[in-house]
């Protein structure tokens, strides 16, 4: 019931996610708990033809009805493909991203750069941005246009609508509402030293989340400058900034809130 009074605190616009009505439903902290297996239920398998457990060789263009050409055989006009005279949608798989299991889906207009590593389950939303030497360690979600930058790992979250982890970003169990941008370097904590479970203060209740490991979660348009962290268990309501160079503490932080210290 708590987190029901609070969700518009964090999210807007949850309908335009493919995973929206799990959010409507459910507290964060429960998400995060039953995210894997709602993938493995819920994602399609990749096409045979696809090399798991190996670099990617060649530039592939798997289309959104589950084709697999190499990239070699399609002419391009500015950002759209053609294929013996048709145009076609898909997502761009580059040569050297290395891909762990096959419940990984991919919507149209995805990127995935040389040297990434995806492990399953995983599903990307269109236009979502997986850069070069990027690790996703499985139980992953993208909304549309979300990037998940150059050095970033990620693990067990979801990134709703255009949020972006550009750089050197770590992101454990956590959620990124619509429009995050993290500043480089910034560090999303999952576990606390005792390693026992995280436990929040909202707003004068105690919320026992269940969960060992656990990040953040940040409402829509949330903004962290460079080499900010945020301690395991850290809520923070929509259109709030984390100052750079900031450790912010565990808790309940209220929307259009200016965390300096």
């Amino acid at each position: 019931m708590l987190w029901e009074a609070l969700r518009e605190e964090f999210f807007e616009n949850l309908e335009e996610e493919w995973l929206g009505e799990l959010l409507k439903k459910l507290a964060p902290w429960e998400v995060l708990k039953i995210l894997k297996d709602y993938l493995y239920s819920k994602v399609p398998e990749l096409p045979k033809i696809i090399p798991t457990g190996e670099p990617i060789n060649k530039n592939l263009f798997l289309t959104t009805g589950g084709e697999v050409i190499p990239l070699e055989e399609l002419e391009r006009e500015e950002e759209s493909y053609f294929y013996r005279g048709e145009k076609i949608e898909g997502a761009l798989l580059m040569a050297g991203a290395f891909i762990k299991g096959r419940r990984i889906y991919f919507e149209e207009k995805v990127r995935v750069e040389p040297f990434s590593y995806i492990e399953e389950p995983c599903y990307f939303s269109a236009y979502t941005q997986i850069r070069h030497t990027s690790y996703i360690r499985g139980s992953v979600y993208t909304g549309k246009g979300s990037v998940i930058g150059h050095t970033t790992e990620i693990k067990n979250s979801l990134l709703l609508k255009e949020a972006k982890a550009a750089h050197f970003a770590y992101i454990g169990d956590s959620i990124l509402g619509s429009e995050v941008n993290l500043g480089a370097g910034t560090k999303l904590a999952n576990l606390k030293f005792h390693h026992k479970e995280i436990i929040i203060n909202i707003k004068d209740e105690k919320v026992n989340t269940g969960l060992k490991k656990m990040g953040a979660i940040l409402g829509d348009r949330v903004q962290t400058g460079c080499n900010s962290v945020l301690q395991p268990g850290t809520l923070i309501g929509k259109n709030s900034f984390v100052y750079p160079g900031v450790s912010a503490p565990s808790g309940y932080y209220p929307p259009n809130k200016k965390i300096k210290s």
